[in-house]
C-alpha cells in the first residue's frame, strides 16, 4: 500500500484510536505507546486489509496491542480526571457546564462497570461499530457482545435513576 494512504489513515483515525485507547489504559502516556504500536502494527500489515474495514480493524489492532501490553503490564494506572473535562464543542457556558456535569457523571458510571462493558459500551456507542464489528475487535461472539453491552447499558440507567 502507499505512503500516502498509510498517511491518510494515520490522520483519519489517530485521534478516535487515541480516544479509545486512552480510556482503556487511564493513562496518557500508556495510550500514547499502546497507539504508536497499533499504528506500527498497521503499518507492516495494512495490505491484508480490505479497504471497506479499514476502521474496525484499526480498532482490532489496537484493542490486541492493549491486550498485550496488558499482560506484559500488571501496574494498575489511574485515569486522567480532566480528559473529559478538556473536551468542548462551542456551546454556550451553562449548556457546557450542564454537559460537563453530565459527562463527568456518565464517565464515572462507566469507569465503575466491569472492564468487558466498559468496553463494549465505547466501541458500539462511543464510537459507533456494528455489532459484528465490535464483537469482532473484542474477540467474543455477537450474542455475548450483545449482552454485554445490555448489561452495560442497565448499570447506567440504574446508576442514572432513569
Amino acid at each position: 500500500m502507499k505512503r500516502d494512504t498509510l498517511d491518510e489513515i494515520y490522520k483519519s483515525y489517530m485521534d478516535e484510536v487515541y480516544r479509545y485507547l486512552l480510556f482503556l489504559c487511564r493513562n496518557h502516556y500508556l495510550a500514547e505507546d499502546v497507539m504508536q504500536e497499533t499504528f506500527y502494527r498497521a503499518y507492516l500489515h495494512l495490505e491484508d486489509c480490505p479497504e471497506e474495514r479499514v476502521k474496525p480493524w484499526l480498532f482490532r489492532v489496537a484493542h490486541n496491542a492493549f491486550v498485550d501490553i496488558q499482560r506484559k503490564d500488571t501496574r494498575n494506572y489511574t485515569k486522567a480526571h480532566d480528559y473529559f473535562e478538556r473536551l468542548t464543542d462551542g456551546v454556550s457556558a451553562e449548556d457546557e457546564a450542564i454537559k460537563k456535569e453530565g459527562l463527568t457523571e456518565l464517565t464515572t458510571i462507566i469507569c465503575n462497570l466491569p472492564g468487558k462493558q466498559q468496553e463494549a459500551i465505547l466501541l458500539y456507542d462511543f464510537h459507533g461499530f456494528s455489532y459484528d464489528q465490535s464483537a469482532e475487535i473484542m474477540d467474543v461472539k455477537v450474542g455475548y457482545f450483545k449482552v454485554l453491552l445490555f448489561r452495560a447499558r442497565q448499570k447506567i440507567r440504574q446508576e442514572r435513576g432513569v
